[in-house]
């Protein structure tokens, strides 16, 4: 028998499925529209990874079940082509970015389309293309319009590594999440989003009782039917946007500060925030960071040399985490505390943040962890004054009541090269302008020195015919914005760009271009699938500009992602892939040598789509043979359209399988729908003589989202259609990925017998099988028989209460 060629399918079928735009949706007259998207990629210079298709291999699937549910599906790709990784790989091969752009996208398309995924090829776009970031900057444009964008100088983290900026999103544990080097703070001029204008409204949106996605989803059809319950993320995601955002509800104190050198005859204080005002009898000294504390210098404090020092030593390009060894200095002013006058001494200290509250914190050695390690280095007092309550410690202090928030407005600006210039003119006379809408996009100049420069200065600003214009407003010479924008603001749109791009980008710039039918008709997107470890970047960033979006008037919804699922991880022979180690595993050669629908099936199968798995050689070997079976089956001589001998068990677990399998899909179970389909198999090999084709399409059917080559190769083979197919015509040929998915019968998938509880007092004594269906007098017949159940019932039976199928208990 032929054995399945998976290289021949898998390139006609491809070719079919787009010259036939099977995956392509009617944008305008769809009628059950379903938004199945993937989180945007960004296209790595040596090619996707096997960890990349495992993620493209989740969605897709998904997105095949509702193809076949009878829903317009549309599924976009694209890159997101711009920033630092992919400038850094130019620079280290020392080829130009947008050159390098080309290749990397030629391959990662490539790679793509070998996978067989259903993608709406028609409404790809790329980051780097100026009709894409001509939209970039005209939001940044309409932030700024609001007084939602602003430029500011102040201490930034400074990447040595990358030679840029970074937002506090970048920063994990000190370092840069792209490099790894150690983070630093600069004082810079930068532009930021002020994205803390939206904290209450980002926090909302992930409580079900104040989302507004209620609204948004009865004002759209094929939603209707969900219940609101807000956002539908994990819980796990929702707790990292919160402590992200970290709302508290504290209170701001006042101290008196005296001895202040050179400035005995005014009167000064401090304001501490606190989320313990309960403590305040025990403070013995109160911390000002070196920001606060430089403040003070430029405003005429006098601070001894050795203080001077300290502060600039520490506030300028220092490590951004607090340091685990404190360090301080003693300023030389005391503080008063409010609520006994005690004078206590004011430190500087690395250990109080900048960022957080006032910049100053009043010292409790005797309640807090902190406070006690610096006051055991410097010899402080530990007091052992008693708590007060929360109410008692505001009202005596004079304190009030403050909210404070975690999150950081936005830093936008990048000082390298390959991004979206920011569209912006500095005029001296008439200071910050934005461009003219008409002249969008800025578009990013093809300079040869593109290496960053390691100051506050972007490439772009070598290149005077890049930055010398005119000013928008007064016509006078001006010098054009350098820095280019954070790549974060081009994936935090993208979802409308797919839905821009099938416009073919000619929506005319105006007040609300993504206001339109289009839009309204496919967003929110309704399934969003991607990695956790966005949840405080990608994810947060996106619902900031959507409630912008919503309130400039732009759109009808504020959360652009109602619902989110994280996908897990691969690891190789049970170690995290990594260049370092060579365990990256590159996709090609196993599409090459067992083909997509094996790759695609062993990554599914390998453990929860949601936690990862151990991705394994060996492991190819028993998909590859599960889909040979498939093959050898579907070309069984027995198997017509004739009427088989109906097999009341093996129909039982065929409806059994279709539940399973559609349940599993729709919870991302993967693993569990493959193992299904394998229990299955083995079913109709057993029982060759019972399977009719009807069986057979049923299970191609199932198979489909898994193995999309070979299900449609056996669906058109049984059909007489694909033997010498070279172009099929549209009007004859119909994808088994437009059928119906099947429906089990709920007569076939009712379980024969049931295990019924036996209780005593409403303690359960026993469990027994019995038929379905059986009435009271049966049931408390087969309990009463029972041993475990009898030696209960000895003295008699009060009361008994019955449930069908479910339980009996006496009341003795």
């Amino acid at each position: 028998m032929k054995k399945f060629d998976h290289k021949k399918a898998e390139k006609k079928w491809q070719e079919i499925w787009q010259k036939e735009s099977i995956y392509e949706p009617d944008f305008k007259k769809a009628k059950n529209p379903f938004y199945n998207l993937m989180m945007f990629p960004y296209p790595s210079a040596e090619g996707l990874h096997v960890g990349n298709m495992y993620a493209f291999t989740g969605s897709d699937i998904y997105g095949r079940l509702k193809r076949m549910q009878g829903y317009d599906v549309f599924e976009p790709i694209g890159l997101d082509g711009f920033g630092i990784h992919s400038e850094n790989y130019a620079l280290k091969i020392r080829k130009h970015p947008a050159d390098q752009a080309k290749v990397s996208e030629k391959n990662f398309y490539r790679q793509l389309a070998a996978l067989g995924n259903g993608f709406a090829w028609n409404e790809r776009l790329e980051t780097y293309d100026p009709e894409y970031y001509k939209w970039t900057q005209w939001i940044f444009i309409q932030l700024y319009k609001k007084g939602l964008c602003y430029r500011k100088k102040a201490a930034v983290n400074w990447c040595p590594g990358c030679l840029t900026v970074l937002a506090d999103e970048q920063v994990v544990g000190g370092e840069c999440e792209r490099c790894g080097a150690k983070v630093v703070k600069k004082e810079l001029e930068q532009w930021f989003f002020k994205i803390t204008a939206y904290a209450d409204k980002l926090l909302d949106g992930l409580d079900p009782v104040r989302s507004s996605l209620a609204e948004v989803r009865r004002t759209r059809d094929k939603v209707a039917s969900e219940t609101s319950n807000g956002i539908d993320w994990s819980e796990k995601v929702k707790i990292a946007q919160r402590n992200w955002i970290g709302k508290s509800e504290d209170a701001s104190i006042r101290f008196s500060l005296v001895d202040v050198p050179g400035q005995a005859d005014k009167k000064h204080y401090v304001e501490v925030f606190t989320t313990r005002p309960d403590t305040i009898f025990g403070a013995t000294f109160v911390a000002v960071s070196p920001e606060l504390a430089k403040f003070w210098l430029d405003i005429g404090w006098q601070a001894p040399a050795d203080v001077k020092k300290y502060i600039f030593n520490h506030q300028a390009e220092k490590p951004i985490e607090a340091a685990k060894e404190k360090t301080g200095v003693f300023s030389g002013i005391s503080a008063v505390n409010p609520v006994n006058n005690q004078k206590i001494p004011v430190w500087v200290s690395d250990y109080v943040l900048a960022g957080y509250g006032t910049g100053a914190v009043m010292g409790v050695p005797a309640h807090d962890e902190r406070d006690l390690e610096f006051a055991q280095k410097f010899k402080l007092p530990v007091s052992d004054a008693p708590l007060v309550s929360v109410e008692e410690g505001i009202k005596k202090s004079g304190g009030k009541k403050t909210v404070q928030f975690r999150l950081r407005d936005w830093l936008i600006s990048r000082q390298r090269y390959w991004g979206a210039p920011i569209p912006m003119i500095h005029c001296t006379d008439c200071g910050w302008q934005p461009v003219p809408e008409k002249d969008l996009p800025v578009k990013l100049p093809h300079i040869k020195n593109f290496r960053p420069t390691g100051t506050d200065q972007s490439p772009l600003a070598s290149d005077e015919k890049f930055y010398k214009v005119k000013c928008p407003k007064c016509k006078s010479w001006a010098r054009r914005e350098t820095d280019v924008s954070d790549t974060f603001l081009d994936s935090a749109w993208y979802y409308l760009g797919y839905l821009l791009k099938f416009e073919n980008w000619k929506l005319k710039i105006g007040n609300s271009p993504f206001s339109n039918d289009i839009v309204r008709k496919w967003c929110p997107v309704d399934m969003y699938i991607g990695g956790a470890e966005h949840s405080v970047l990608h994810l947060l960033y996106v619902r900031f500009l959507a409630m912008v979006f919503k309130d400039l008037g732009l759109t009808h919804f504020e959360e652009p992602f109602p619902k989110f699922r994280a996908h897990g991880l691969l690891i190789k022979d049970g170690a995290k892939m990594s260049k370092s180690k060579g365990n990256v595993v590159n996709p090609d050669e196993y599409v090459k040598n067992y083909g997509a629908d094996a790759l695609r099936m062993y990554l599914m199968f390998i453990g929860p789509f949601d936690q990862g798995g151990d991705f394994r050689d060996s492991g190819m070997k028993g998909v590859t043979r599960f889909l040979e079976r498939v093959w050898q089956l579907s070309t069984k001589s027995q198997i017509t359209n004739h009427k088989q001998i109906p097999n009341y068990n093996l129909q039982r677990i065929l409806h059994k399988t279709i539940k399973k399998v559609t349940e599993d899909i729709e919870n991302l179970s993967y693993n569990t729908a493959i193992s299904a389909l394998m229990i299955l198999l083995n079913e109709f090999e057993t029982n060759p003589n019972f399977i009719s084709r009807k069986e057979l399409d049923i299970f191609i059917k199932l198979l489909a989202p898994f193995a999309p080559h070979m299900a449609e190769e056996i669906w058109q083979q049984i059909r007489g259609s694909t033997r010498k197919i070279t172009r099929i015509n549209a009007d004859k040929f119909k994808s088994i990925h437009l059928e119906k998915w099947p429906k089990f019968d709920p007569e076939l998938i009712k379980e024969d017998k049931v295990d019924f509880i036996v209780q005593i007092n409403a303690k359960m004594r026993a469990v027994i099988k019995l038929p379905v269906g059986l009435g009271q007098k049966e049931v408390e017949a087969a309990a009463r028989s029972d041993n475990n159940v009898a030696k209960y019932l000895t003295a008699g039976v009060k009361r008994i209460i019955f449930v069908k199928d479910k339980f009996i208990n006496f009341m003795v």
